[in-house]
This record gives structure tokens, C-alpha cells and sequence, in this order.
């Protein structure tokens, strides 16, 4: 087994006709946390309860409203947890950098720390300290909303949540009893592609029956995909939702995905490693992405991908405030700042995944000409997605986090640990 890990090589990862796809994932930020770049706080030190931003003051003699529709003064700092590649700062690239405009525009300075790379990188990160904000993955929002650590959002504060599509505000991954905890920024789904140079024809079940080599997604919700294969394969087990799995449904797709594990197969943990795998690692056969399928085509090679015939599975990675967060008013402009069509334009370029703002897709940037490159990326992306496809978003089971209450249904279901302990065991 060979997991596929290290920096985003960007241009040098495909030749040619892909170069261009492959610019939006250059080298990731360095691993350690971003250093002197924002100053220590000089707002107030003490937690605010619940995270509540202090609302604007209104103008004399105004009626007050029921909802405040402004944060309050900002507390001058805040610290934002991020996936790498979620909050850029110029250190790759210099325009690139849609840290800094937020800092010029808001007056809050951002202490940015990254995860370390791992499969529980982030759910560490966030056990480790003190934070105002994070980018959570559908299986960290699920634990914050659980533990009581993520703030309920006032989202009248956030002008541009608006402009985000009502299904994805919905998320089941970042709304709990009726509030809202997260705003979606990125989101994408899987496919199962297969070199057609090397294969006539791929069957659904591929990732787990082909002889090899395969690569798939380094992340323990990628059970899901198995038990989507067995909800086909084997109704009598009564799969419905496919992160939400009793232990008889839970071990038949851990039992599938160890089938085929010594056979050549690879992991990745990034959209490059997973274009890498088809131009020069030899895969077969891969769960992957379908950014993927664009670069690996964009390079001349021959990818194809399966007709799933049914749903498969994606994920949405939103941004959430630390319940006992010292800069909530800082962390509100944040959020809806990286809502706005610009950032999640460069954001989407840049990672590949696609934008929670569908205006991001036609956002004209009026600038350089790489300003303008970056926004075709970014078009490009939305198109291999189908951001604006409601058909193809109908068929995507999005993720969430595995629980023993079966998401709040009646019957006992297997949670997060018994997955992470389980694709340990299968990788490791």
C-alpha cells in the first residue's frame, strides 16, 4: 500500500494542454503555522459567551430591529484554522492572497494556523487551543455542533450567506435544530474514473474489484463509497444513508474495501495527487474527483469515468466560530468576506473544488492578466462540477458525521471513532 502524500507542485505536476488547470493548485503554504504575519490581540482576552458579535450601534432616533444586520467594531486580531490552500496570503503566489485584502478591509489582522497533514489533522488542530474561526470538514462541524463548541450564527449578519444556494445553506453537516452553525466555502463529490487507455470498460464497483493499481481518497468517510457499492450490490442490508451505518453495514464495507487493499493500491489527500496518480503514477482505476477528470483529459491522457447510474457521495467544508471565540466580530466579517464572489473565486481556482457562491463562477475581477486567468480557472472548475446542474446535485449523498444515533434516526448506529479506527487500520 502507498499513500500519496507532499506539497502541491502545481505547473510541474501536468504537461501541456493541463497547465492552466494545474496553476490553481500550485504549492501549498508551508507546513508550519503562518509567522509573523499578525500581531497578538489587542481586543479583549476573555471569551465572549457563545460567540455573540456585538450588533452596530443604530443611528439616534431609529427603531431598533429584531436582528442585528452588522457586527460591531472589530476586536483588531483573530485566528482562523484552515485547510491548506483555504486562506492564501501570498506566500506561493503574491496574488494570490485574499488574506491580506480581508486584513486591508477589516482592520482585523489573521493569525492563520494550518492542520498537519493526516487524516485527523484538523480534528487535532481544533482540540489543541484557543480559535475564533475554522474551516470544518462535514466530520469536524458534526463534533463541534455535538460538543457544544461551535457558536449558532446570526446569519443577518452575513450579507453575502444570501447569495449562497439554499441546499447547501441546509446542510445536514453544519445545522442542528433549526440554527445554523456553518457557512458552506467549498465543496465537491467523487467520481470513479479509470484510464480508458488501459481498460475497455470499468465496472461500478471497480475501485474495489479491480486487479489494480487503484487509488482512492486518504479520508475514513471514503467507507461511504463502499457502502454505496453495497446498497447496489447487497439491498438485503438496508443501506440508506451511507454515513450513517449500523455495524452490520459498517463491517460489510470495511470487509469490501479490505478486499482488494494489497493490490497496488495508493492514497491521495489532494486534487494534484489525485491528477498525479492517472499522469504518471500508472492508476488504473480511481475514486476521485471531477477536477480530476478535467486535468487528467486537459493532459492528452485517456480518462473516463463510470456511470454511477444513482447518487454518489461528496462532502461541503464550511466555516464555523468557535463558541468561546475572543474576536466574534472580527470572525463574523471574515466568514462573510470569503462568502463574496472574489475570494471564493480564487479559492475554487486554487484548490479546484467548487465555489459555495455560484457568482464566483462569473465574477469579472477587472484586473491582471492573471487576475483573469485565475477567474477562467475558476469557470472552468464550476463547469466540471455542474455548479449550476441541479440534476447532477441531486444525485451527490452529502456527507456528514457518523454518529450512534444514526443522525437522529431510530436505531444504533457505528460513529466517527469506530471509522477512523477502522481506516487506520485498512492504511496504516
Amino acid at each position: 500500500m502507498t499513500k500519496v502524500r507532499g506539497r502541491r507542485t502545481g505547473l510541474t505536476a501536468v504537461a501541456g494542454a493541463a497547465a492552466m488547470l494545474l496553476a490553481g493548485c500550485g504549492a501549498v503554504s508551508s507546513a508550519s503555522e503562518r509567522t509573523g504575519v499578525a500581531p497578538s490581540r489587542t481586543g479583549p482576552t476573555s471569551p465572549a459567551p457563545s460567540a455573540s458579535p456585538s450588533p452596530a450601534t443604530p443611528a439616534p432616533g431609529a427603531s431598533a430591529t429584531p436582528r442585528p444586520t452588522a457586527p460591531g467594531r472589530g476586536e483588531g486580531a483573530l485566528t482562523v484554522l484552515a485547510g491548506r490552500g483555504y486562506a492564501e496570503y501570498g506566500a506561493s503566489d503574491s496574488a494570490v492572497n485574499w488574506v491580506g485584502e480581508f486584513e486591508r478591509g477589516s482592520g482585523c489582522k489573521v493569525n492563520l494556523r494550518y492542520p498537519q497533514p493526516g487524516t485527523d489533522g484538523m480534528d487535532k488542530l481544533v482540540s489543541q487551543g484557543a480559535f475564533d474561526v475554522v474551516s470544518a470538514p462535514p466530520e469536524v462541524a458534526g463534533r463541534l455542533i455535538a460538543e457544544r463548541k461551535a457558536a449558532p450564527l446570526t446569519t443577518s449578519l452575513l450579507p453575502y450567506y444570501q447569495q449562497i444556494p439554499e441546499w447547501l445553506r441546509d446542510q445536514r453537516a453544519f445545522t442542528s435544530g433549526g440554527k445554523v452553525y456553518g457557512v458552506p466555502y467549498l465543496w465537491g463529490y467523487h467520481l470513479t474514473l479509470y484510464d480508458a487507455g488501459a481498460l475497455s470498460r470499468a465496472p461500478q464497483d471497480a475501485p474495489y474489484s479491480d486487479r489494480g493499481p487503484v487509488m482512492l481518497r486518504d479520508s475514513p468517510m471514503s467507507i461511504a463509497d463502499a457502502a454505496l457499492v453495497l446498497k447496489k450490490r447487497r439491498p438485503a442490508l438496508g443501506v440508506e444513508d451511507p454515513f450513517q451505518l449500523t455495524r452490520q453495514q459498517f463491517d460489510a464495507a470495511v470487509s469490501l474495501l479490505a478486499e482488494k487493499k494489497d493490490a497496488g493500491r495508493s492514497y491521495w489527500t489532494n486534487p494534484v495527487e489525485a491528477v498525479q496518480g492517472f499522469t504518471g503514477g500508472g492508476v488504473r482505476v480511481e475514486r476521485a474527483l471531477p477536477y480530476t477528470l478535467a486535468v487528467a483529459g486537459g493532459a492528452g491522457r485517456q480518462v473516463k469515468a463510470v456511470d454511477e447510474r444513482g447518487t454518489t457521495t461528496g462532502w461541503v467544508d464550511s466555516w464555523m466560530i468557535s463558541a468561546q471565540a475572543a474576536a466574534p466580530n472580527c470572525a463574523y466579517r471574515w466568514i462573510d468576506w470569503v462568502s463574496s464572489a472574489k475570494p471564493q473565486q480564487q479559492a475554487a481556482a486554487w484548490n479546484g473544488l467548487a465555489p459555495a457562491n455560484p457568482r464566483a463562477c462569473s465574477y469579472d475581477p477587472k484586473g491582471t492578466a492573471g487576475q483573469a486567468a485565475r477567474a477562467a480557472l475558476a469557470a472552468r472548475v464550476c463547469d466540471a462540477y455542474g455548479v449550476d446542474d441541479d440534476a447532477r446535485i441531486a444525485k451527490i449523498d452529502f456527507a456528514v458525521r457518523p454518529s450512534k444515533d444514526c443522525g437522529g434516526r431510530d436505531g444504533e448506529c457505528t460513529d466517527y471513532a469506530d471509522w477512523a479506527a477502522a481506516w487506520q487500520r485498512l492504511v496504516g
